[in-house]
């Protein structure tokens, strides 16, 4: 038994210590995926480097709704942190979308290049609606799934192809793009693949893997169009009580988890196409030439109806920046081979 003094010395103690700073934080996450363990450990991470003081509590599968909703309860506090795809985010930041414009870059080198360069000003777009980035990751990216082989957009332009409910800019970019659109919810995906009401949907393959919507969509498009990111924001208010002398180790924290997250999807992109090809899946090779024809017949209505004007006319400039500067890396690397290459015997002495 503590003597009276010990005691009086710790509830002394535990009267003036700050109570912790404990968050909330809402996902789409399935429970138990690579993305929910590194969340996890996000919080884990975080109350040891802050000695206990920041408690970042993780409701992960869907438990907080839709990301709609959760966004909604991130609005009137009842969420202080979500972590969810620029697709749920779009009713808030905009800005993200241009990754996702059908064929915008050429290679995951470039889009990643550019996503570097404009990363200040998706932060910048986050804090001007009251929220501070965490941490932008890549969660795959989106190719399309069909019930039957659409090798060419002239052949998918009488498919009916999902699109997102509550998006209408994204809607009229299809029609751009000469696409028969059906406006759905996520939640309606696989149910109205299964019954016809749709024919094709731009997804990702892990997606179409964990859902088995790929069993009713045999038919994958070699031809990744776009990027999916997944974004993790906290409140501006909120985050202002986390002491600032924690921040910055905090994001350094979340920076390195959100590394790990790029390199898990990519992985997992190419687990899950694998594991479709196994059971039965088409991947079909396709001409990319008329598809960037089509597909960028959206990108006007994606500029100013999707996302706004500046931010889309910015990454231009950087992709452009970061296209040029790769194919002088790749002309550089081409005339050093080219050096390297061992004289003739004839001309050896």
């Amino acid at each position: 038994m503590l003597p009276a003094a010990a005691l009086w010395l710790a509830a002394a103690l535990a009267a003036g210590a700050p109570e912790p700073v404990v968050l909330k934080l809402g996902t789409l996450a399935p429970v138990g995926s690579p993305w929910h363990e590194s969340l996890k450990d996000l919080a884990r991470r975080w109350e040891e480097a802050s000695a206990g003081r920041v408690k970042l509590r993780v409701y992960a599968g869907g438990t907080q709704g839709s990301e709609g909703d959760m966004l909604r309860k991130l609005a009137v506090g009842q969420l202080q942190v979500v972590s969810v795809s620029n697709v749920g985010l779009h009713d808030v930041v905009t800005e993200p979308q241009a990754f996702s414009t059908p064929l915008l870059f050429d290679g995951d080198a470039e889009a990643e290049c550019t996503f570097r360069s404009v990363r200040p000003r998706l932060d910048e777009a986050a804090a001007a609606r009251g929220l501070v980035a965490l941490q932008w990751t890549r969660i795959g990216r989106a190719s399309f799934f069909c019930n039957a082989l659409h090798a060419t957009p002239a052949h998918a332009a009488a498919a009916k192809t999902f699109a997102w409910d509550g998006d209408p800019g994204s809607v009229k970019a299809w029609r751009a793009a000469g696409f028969h659109p059906v406006v759905l919810s996520a939640t309606d995906l696989v149910p109205a693949l299964s019954t016809g009401m749709i024919d094709c949907v731009g997804q990702l393959p892990l997606y179409m893997l964990t859902t088995r919507a790929f069993e009713r969509a045999r038919y994958v498009l070699d031809l990744p169009w776009g990027w999916v990111l997944g974004a993790t924001v906290v409140r501006r208010e909120t985050w202002e009580r986390v002491p600032a002398e924690l921040r910055p180790a905090l994001l350094a924290i979340a920076a390195e988890v959100a590394t790990r997250i790029d390199a898990d999807a990519q992985r997992m992109e190419a687990e899950a196409l694998e594991a479709m090809a196994r059971a039965g899946a088409a991947i079909v090779k396709v001409d990319p030439a008329p598809w960037r024809a089509a597909l960028a017949r959206s990108w006007p209505v994606v500029r100013g109806e999707v996302v706004p004007a500046p931010f889309f006319d910015a990454v231009l400039e950087a992709r452009d920046v970061c296209r040029a500067a790769g194919a002088r890396a790749l002309a550089a690397g081409e005339a050093v081979r080219g050096d390297s290459t061992p004289p003739s015997r004839a001309t050896r002495r």
